[in-house]
C-alpha cells in the first residue's frame, strides 16, 4: 500500500492497494523517526531531517547541522534525504533538503505482453523550511515543497506547503506538535487521471518519563481521513488505524534503543494464520564525537523487512 506512482504502479499489500501521487512524501523522513513507529510531529531531536515530519521541529541547536538517510526499500527501491540548517540572522532557523525515491529500471512490454525494452521511474522533492520560536516557548514553522515525478517520458509536479507548531516543556519532558502537511496545488499529472497531494493532519505528543529513562511518544495521523478504515473492524481497531505508538530508552547522550508499532500496517501487511512482527519496528542512535548514527529496521511480514540509516553531523 505504501508505495504507488498514482498510475500504472502499485504497491499491493495484503487486502488493500492504496494509490498516491507523490509518493515520495510518504517515506518516514529519518531512521529515528521510523524506529518510533513513524509520522510523530513531537520528537524534539537534532537531526535537521526531521523538518520534514513537522517545521517546528527545526530548531537554533541545528545550526550548521547536515543530515543524511538512506532507505534500502523492497523490490530495488531505494530513497534517500539530505537536510542541512542554517540561521538568517536572529530572524529564523532555516532548512534546506532533497528527498528521492528511485523506482529503478522497469521492464516495458507492449500490449501482448512482449519486452521492449526499459524505462525509469522516480519521485523528488526540493524542500525549504522556517521556524521561529515565540516567547512562550511555542515555535511555528512552515515548509515549502516543489514534487517532481516522473514516469518514462512523463512529469507530474505540485507545489505544497507544510505547517507546524510545538510546544514544549523541556523541565518536564513533553512535548506537543500538530501538522498539516502537503497543502497545495498540482501543476501537471501523468497520464489522464488528475494527480493528487497527501494531505495529512497530525497530532502528537512525546513524554520522558521521571525515574526510568524512557520516552514514550504516541502520534495521530491522517486525522483528515477519519473513519477510511475498513468497515469490518471494531470502533477501537478503526481508531488505532490512525494512531501510532512508539518508545526510546535513553540510556545515554550517546546510546539509545527504539521501538515502534504502526497498527494500519500491521493490519494490512500481516498474515492472519501466524503470529506476524509487521507494522512493528526497532532500531538504535549512537553518537561518536561529532558523528551520530541512527538505524531502523521496519517489519513488513511476509514482504521483507526495511533497513534505514540516519547520519549526523556538524559542519
Amino acid at each position: 500500500m505504501y508505495l504507488a506512482t498514482g498510475t500504472p504502479f502499485l504497491y499491493k499489500a495484503h487486502a488493500q492497494i492504496e494509490s498516491a501521487s507523490f509518493p515520495v512524501t510518504q517515506i518516514e523522513e529519518t531512521a529515528r523517526i521510523a524506529a518510533t513507529g513513524g509520522f510523530s510531529p513531537a520528537l524534539v531531536t537534532n537531526d535537521t531531517g526531521s523538518f520534514y515530519s513537522n517545521p517546528a521541529l527545526l530548531s537554533e541547536g541545528m545550526q550548521g547541522m547536515l543530515s543524511i538517510t538512506y532507505l534500502n526499500h523492497l523490490a530495488g527501491l531505494n530513497s534517500g534525504t539530505v537536510a542541512y540548517a542554517f540561521r538568517i540572522d536572529s530572524l529564523t532557523t532555516t532548512g534546506v533538503g532533497i528527498r528521492y525515491l528511485s523506482f529503478g529500471s522497469i521492464e516495458r512490454t507492449d500490449q501482448d505482453g512482449l519486452k521492449s525494452g526499459t524505462f525509469n521511474a522516480s519521485d523528488l522533492d526540493l524542500s525549504l523550511s522556517a521556524s521561529r520560536l515565540m516567547r512562550s516557548g511555542l515555535r511555528y514553522g512552515a515548509n515549502v515543497h516543489l514534487l517532481l515525478s516522473s514516469l518514462d517520458s512523463e512529469t507530474a509536479s505540485a507545489i505544497s506547503l507544510d505547517a507546524g507548531l510545538l510546544y514544549e516543556v523541556e523541565r518536564r519532558g513533553l512535548a506537543i506538535g500538530i501538522t498539516l502537511r502537503h497543502a497545495g496545488v498540482v501543476m501537471s499529472s501523468i497520464g489522464a487521471s488528475k494527480a493528487q497531494l497527501p494531505l495529512d493532519l497530525r497530532l502528537g505528543v512525546s513524554k520522558k518519563l521521571a525515574h526510568i529513562p524512557l520516552l514514550l511518544s504516541l502520534s495521530i495521523y491522517r486525522i483528515n481521513k477519519l473513519g477510511e478504515a475498513p468497515k469490518e473492524l471494531s470502533a477501537f481497531a478503526r481508531l488505532m488505524y490512525h494512531v501510532v505508538l512508539g518508545g526510546e530508552f535513553q540510556f545515554s547522550n550517546n546510546f539509545q534503543l527504539r521501538l515502534g508499532y504502526n497498527f494500519r500496517r500491521h493490519d494490512e501487511l500481516g498474515l492472519k494464520s501466524r503470529l506476524d512482527f509487521s507494522g512493528v519496528s526497532t532500531g538504535f542512535g549512537l553518537q561518536i564525537s561529532r558523528i551520530g548514527i541512527d538505524y531502523a529496521f521496519s517489519s513488513w511480514s511476509s514482504l521483507g523487512g526495511l533497513h534505514r540509516f540516519t547520519l549526523r553531523t556538524s559542519l
